[in-house]
This record gives structure tokens, C-alpha cells and sequence, in this order.
């Protein structure tokens, strides 16, 4: 493989620092892919990066149990707080004092007796149950990687770290975006399914990216977020020196578990 920035063939070029004595398995390829995850265009363009320490790839999944408003608890929350705390008893007994009445506790009424035991009886449960409790998945988000890759110049900031910078930048916005209002497309966007679509929908989406490290591969995906800190050191020319970028790419898609598969396996590029 050739060194980042010197092409390789005629139709593909590495982008990056040089590396050299660095584990391959140690520097994280980005390259452009379809929807599919196929390499996209006949121009191989890649950005090779070591990543350095934090980076992590993280999956969120969403459990949610339904059934807990269906509890007694939820129908009269503050009755069956006070049920279960013990605090209904004193809490008539106060009432009765207030207005100075004769507690029911004391009245020697065995009914009013019978009830207060009752009521106590109720002191420590809960509607709480296994079934009640019980959670359902509903989904997930696509996977998401949080990676910060480094650039540094040994001889050329210009190649091995301007021109992978730049190239993340083009991957993660907009292909193009239309500056013209409707009419002004409508009019203007020919005839024909074509010339609505145009007229509709001019604007191009960024460009989707596959993401291999170490033995991981995925695509394809997007770039979420992408930071340049911009107090980072240049040379004379002001092309940075050396300079680390923060990144968070996602899937297209959530993954399932034959998707983990494909991922985990060396050389694949893609999770489709």
C-alpha cells in the first residue's frame, strides 16, 4: 500500500499522514459508499487516521414497560401513597382533633375499629407486579461511533493534513444544495418525472461513508457531527501542523444481530 496521499492506482488516492511502524489495524480507513454499502464512483478516494484514546462504539436500546399505569398506584396515586406509607389513620385521627371531635380510634366503636385495622393492613404493599412490570422492546437507533482521528504533518501540511480534512468536510455536507425557490424550479426543471423530481427535490444528501477499524466494518454510514478546532497549530503558510478531529458517524439503519456478523468480519465492507 502506498503511502497517505501518494494514489495507489490511477483511480485511487489515500489521504492522510504517514504513519510509518503503525499497525495497520491501528488506523481507521473512511471511504465513500451506496446505499448498499458498496464502494460509490469509480474515483477510490480514502482518508486513513490513527483514533486516538475514547473512542467507542455504542448501541442504544429502547425497553419500555407499558403496563405500569394499569397498577392500582396510577388510578389514585395520593390514596395509595397514603395507604401504604400508614399515613390515612393519623392522618383521619388529626381530622377528627381539628374540628374537635372524638378520635375514631378511641370511640370504642368496633366497626370504626375493624376499619382502621383494615386500613392499616394496607401499610408496605404495592400494585407493583412482575406482569405489570413486565418491558417490551420498541426499538433502537442506528449504531453510533465516536471517534477523534489525528493529523499530523511530517513534511507536507498541505497533503497530509489539509487535504483530509477537507476531503471529511465534503463527506459530511450536503452534496448540493438548491438556492431557487419552487417556482423558479418548477420553471425551470424541464418536463417529465425527471424535471418534477428536480423541481421537488433539488437538493443533493451528503455523502454516505464505510468505516473499517481494526477488524471492524461498517457501512454504510453517515457523519452525525464533525469539529475542526480551529486553534490547532500551523505552519507558515497556515495549513495546519497537526491537528485531531472529533467525529460521531452512525449507521444508515439499526443493525439486528446477522448485521453484528457481517461487522465483526475482517475485510467486509458492508453490513447489508
Amino acid at each position: 500500500m502506498a503511502a497517505p496521499g501518494q494514489g495507489t492506482t490511477a483511480d485511487q488516492q489515500i489521504l492522510g499522514s504517514q504513519w510509518s511502524g503503525l499497525s495497520d489495524h491501528l488506523i481507521a480507513k473512511i471511504y465513500p459508499v451506496d446505499n448498499k454499502g458498496l464502494r460509490a464512483g469509480q474515483e477510490q478516494i480514502e482518508v486513513h487516521a490513527p483514533v486516538t484514546a475514547g473512542g467507542n462504539m455504542e448501541a442504544t436500546l429502547n425497553w419500555q414497560s407499558p403496563f405500569e399505569q394499569s397498577s392500582p398506584d396510577s388510578k389514585a396515586p395520593a390514596l395509595i401513597a397514603m395507604l401504604q406509607s400508614g399515613a390515612l389513620v393519623p392522618g383521619m385521627n388529626d381530622f377528627y382533633s381539628f374540628f374537635g371531635w372524638k378520635s375514631k380510634s378511641t370511640s370504642g366503636n368496633a366497626d370504626v375499629g375493624t376499619i382502621e385495622r383494615n386500613i392499616k393492613k394496607f401499610e408496605g404493599r404495592t400494585g407493583i407486579t412482575k406482569l405489570n412490570s413486565t418491558q417490551i422492546f420498541t426499538g433502537m437507533p442506528p449504531i453510533k461511533i465516536n471517534v477523534s482521528l489525528v493529523f499530523r504533518a511530517f513534511s507536507d501540511p498541505k497533503r497530509e493534513v489539509a487535504a483530509p480534512l477537507q476531503q471529511l468536510w465534503a463527506w459530511a455536507l450536503p452534496q448540493k444544495l438548491s438556492g431557487d425557490s419552487l417556482v423558479a424550479r418548477a420553471a425551470g426543471g424541464g418536463e417529465g418525472i425527471d424535471g418534477a423530481i428536480n423541481s421537488m427535490f433539488p437538493s443533493v444528501a451528503p455523502q454516505l461513508i464505510g468505516f473499517q477499524y481494526k477488524q471492524r466494518t461498517l457501512a454504510p454510514m453517515v457523519i452525525e457531527t464533525i469539529g475542526e478546532p480551529i486553534d490547532a497549530p500551523i505552519d507558515q503558510d497556515g495549513y495546519y501542523t497537526e491537528i485531531t478531529i472529533p467525529l460521531t458517524l452512525a449507521t444508515l439503519t439499526a443493525l439486528d444481530r446477522d448485521d453484528l456478523k457481517k461487522i465483526m468480519g475482517p475485510g467486509s465492507y458492508s453490513s447489508n
